[in-house]
């Protein structure tokens, strides 16, 4: 029998954010994939208020990994394997509008979690396959349905 062996993974969470969960998914989709170091050169540079919260949770994730003697990492060495921005609970509060009335004021919170693992084994740093040109695709497609070649 063969082994296969998993990936080494470590993990951080911050909870209760003051932020929506739309706004952090925003920035987490941006990091998702990447090396640790291209990740916070993204959240470094970025306007969003909410990136400062994603890097220290990155930053946070990467000291689990140096800090637990088992596992032996080095944090460039790492790839953002997962990062998503949960709902965490709504804080409901009133203000007062005209002629008695009230208004709801939702105060949204998040729960980030970003989990690194190790690179992958061929050296190359974990990042998303480039978009696939579409009229490219499309003529790979009519060729392989026509059984035919184009002549470039």
């Amino acid at each position: 029998m063969s082994t296969v062996q998993e990936p080494r993974q470590v993990q951080a969470q911050a909870k209760w954010v003051r932020s929506s969960a739309r706004k952090a998914r925003l920035v987490t989709d941006q990091i998702r994939g990447r090396s640790v170091p291209e990740a916070r050169t993204i959240l470094a540079f970025s306007q969003r208020a909410i990136a400062r919260e994603v890097e220290k949770v990155l930053n946070s994730a990467v000291a689990n990994a140096e800090s637990r003697p088992d596992l032996l990492l080095n944090g460039d060495d790492l790839v953002v394997a997962a990062a998503y921005a949960d709902e965490g609970p709504t804080m409901k509060r009133w203000r007062a509008r005209a002629r008695g009335r009230v208004a709801r004021i939702k105060k949204r919170t998040c729960h980030i979690t970003v989990r690194l693992s190790e690179q992958r084994q061929d050296g190359l740093p974990g990042r998303r396959p480039a978009p696939a040109d579409t009229e490219t695709a499309a003529a790979d497609e009519s060729e392989a349905a026509t059984g035919q070649e184009s002549e470039e």
